[in-house]
């Protein structure tokens, strides 16, 4: 009996450890595509608040003195689970300091 379990174990071994690789690599090209769609939406949100405070001066000859601002008057969503900005005033004629980071 002992004899027969272990070529029962011999024959499913090796479909075992492929199945095993495959979701290794299933996994890591899921958490791969993960880190790139975060990646680009934070380009697209840093590229966004810019553009709209650049937009905004502009159009209206001063930049917006706060993000929010920009979130009432220029269609700005940020996701604030994902990302933090920090915008920071400088003067109506001088581009404002803006920081985004990703949150993990």
């Amino acid at each position: 009996m002992n004899m027969r379990n272990n070529t029962s174990l011999k024959k499913w071994l090796p479909m075992l450890l492929v199945a095993v690789a495959f979701l290794i690599l299933l996994l890591a090209v899921s958490q791969f595509l993960s880190d790139r769609s975060e990646n680009e939406n934070y380009i697209l949100l840093q590229r966004a608040v810019q553009r709209a405070a650049v937009e905004c001066y502009a159009l209206e000859g001063f930049y917006p003195t706060s993000l929010t601002y920009l979130e009432d008057h220029y269609g700005i969503a940020i996701e604030e689970s994902a990302f933090f900005v920090d915008y920071q005033y400088v003067a109506a004629n001088l581009m404002p300091d803006i920081t985004i980071l990703p949150r993990h």
